[in-house]
């Protein structure tokens, strides 16, 4: 299939198909055929929406939300230059909180909390680039306190003496 896109409307509200079909991947606003503004982008091949937020210069920048194919929310949150930046929530595909907390340049980064997928705390501290970093408490499925100390590279540092 072709990667070339048919775009309607150059400047304002305008649509995105891919080429020579009927397939919407995007719709929304437009300035000079970037994406800037609020817009949809859409799955054709299942016919779903997969993001709906705001555009800076072709880019996801601003709030937005990600879903999967069943239609649930799958992140909602902040971008910039087209990834998860700022603060934001994961979920699972059941619905239920994941994680929320903080991102940088699509990495967990700062503080957040992690659940299990029956909602139940499981961390709690500061992350970098992704990984458990700095100060940390881990729980159990049961919520019990299992962990507090430091994190370094996603694993526990525990210090010998």
């Amino acid at each position: 299939m072709s990667r070339r896109y048919k775009i309607e409307g150059k400047n304002g509200k305008g649509k995105e198909y891919i080429l020579n079909t009927n397939y919407l991947i995007f719709e929304g606003e437009y300035s000079n055929k970037k994406k800037n503004g609020k817009g949809k982008e859409y799955d054709f091949l299942i016919n779903q929406i997969k993001f709906e937020g705001e555009y800076l210069n072709g880019k996801r920048s601003g709030k937005g939300k990600e879903y999967i194919d069943t239609g649930k929310i799958i992140f909602e949150g902040e971008y910039l230059n087209g990834k998860r930046n700022g603060k934001g929530k994961e979920y699972y595909y059941s619905g239920i909180l994941k994680f929320e907390g903080e991102y940088l340049d699509g990495k967990k980064n700062g503080k957040g909390k992690e659940y299990y997928n029956n909602g139940v705390l499981k961390f709690e501290g500061e992350y970098l680039y992704g990984e458990k970093n700095g100060k940390g408490k881990e729980f159990n499925d049961k919520g019990k306190l299992i962990f507090e100390g430091e994190y370094l590279n996603g694993e526990k540092s525990i210090k010998e003496y």
